[in-house]
């Protein structure tokens, strides 16, 4: 599956908000207002991206991805949404993600924190060779209640002999 990843412009953010308030994703992520989005699109730290399916352009989905300037070379996977489930498109959008971040950004770790109850996208992380780092308990206040996150990471080396 082809996947391409190229930079969100003013023009996606209608999409980029579509799909954060989809039914499907809203349980799973916290929702920017559209000034947050607005403003990471012009921040040399963050890299707001649009996943593609080629070869009709068609978006599927967005990824935000920070610490572009960190010295430590760590890039946090910041956030991922997908708006067509099933197809295989998630998977096929880590492993972009994947090689953007360490083929092309130079990442020496790649990380993220994923809602502890997301077991469908911890499935899809773990697959892809993320490893556990441990979970914050309890750190974020949802509607429901207080829920934990997860902290997932994969190391250069780790990416390059998979």
């Amino acid at each position: 599956m082809e996947i391409e990843l190229r930079r969100t412009t003013d023009k996606d953010l209608s999409f980029v908000l579509a799909a954060e308030s989809d039914e499907e994703n809203r349980p799973f992520i916290t929702a920017w207002p559209e000034e947050k989005h607005r403003g990471v699109l012009d921040d040399a730290n963050i890299e707001p991206l649009i996943i593609e399916f080629r070869p009709n352009n068609q978006r599927v989905g967005f990824v935000i991805l920070a610490g572009l300037q960190s010295e430590h070379r760590n890039i946090e996977f910041m956030r991922l949404v997908i708006t067509e489930k099933g197809k295989g498109y998630g998977r096929a959008a880590v492993q972009a993600i994947k090689r953007h971040a360490f083929e092309r950004l130079a990442a020496h770790r790649l990380w993220l924190d994923v809602k502890e109850r997301n077991m469908r996208a911890r499935l899809l992380y773990d697959k892809e060779g993320f490893r556990d780092q441990g979970t914050l308990r309890e750190c974020l206040k949802g509607p429901d209640g207080f829920e934990s996150l997860v902290v997932m990471s994969l190391l250069e080396q780790e990416y390059r002999t998979a």
